[in-house]
């Protein structure tokens, strides 16, 4: 017997597929259960009406995401991240904070659909796609920049601070006072 798939079955086909089947797995589960549909002209009519009103539909729709692909692909976004030494980030960026970076530059994307396998955790600049449709992907460029600078700038550290003052001469360092000596004169 045809039929015509009402939904996905694993072992059988996909939705909207026409399938010749055993008349009795046809009659005694796909049929009664609303699985699948007889095959005749009518409901084969109905299928191919269906399917490109689908279609329609969802060429639309993906002329729609291609725009948003090529709006998103122009943005940038730039984090400033706390770092340590040799420039090593305190935490990382995620999915999340980028579906917050993209809200703000007024695009609402689900964190689902940014493709980023592990979180961003060394400072410089990255192209993170985002999957609009199964064909669609926007590449997205996520600047990690210093909190307070860019991302190649330098700032001294502890030890840059102790090389300075180590440098400094004596004859410049100012010579501790006595107490005494100040109550002395006044």
């Amino acid at each position: 017997m045809k039929v015509i798939l009402q939904e996905n079955i694993d072992s059988l086909g996909y939705m909207g597929d026409v399938l010749d089947v055993a008349d009795g797995y046809a009659r005694n589960f796909l049929l009664p259960r609303q699985k699948a549909l007889e095959a005749n002209p009518r409901n084969v009519k109905a299928l191919e009406h269906a399917k490109r009103v689908t279609a329609h539909k969802a060429k639309k729709v993906e002329h729609e995401l291609q725009g948003l692909a090529t709006k998103l692909s122009k943005v940038a976004l730039t984090f400033p991240v706390q770092t340590g030494k040799e420039d090593k980030l305190f935490g990382s960026v995620t999915t999340k904070d980028l579906e917050a970076g993209l809200a703000a530059e007024g695009f609402d994307v689900d964190r689902r659909k940014i493709q980023l396998a592990n979180p961003l955790k060394e400072l410089g600049t990255f192209t993170v796609g985002v999957k609009l449709h199964r064909d669609i992907i926007a590449n997205v460029s996520v600047s990690l920049v210093k909190q307070g600078g860019e991302a190649g700038a330098e700032t001294p550290t502890d030890e840059a601070a102790d090389a300075t003052a180590a440098a400094v001469a004596p004859e410049e360092a100012p010579e501790p006072q006595d107490p005494s000596a100040s109550l002395r004169a006044g």
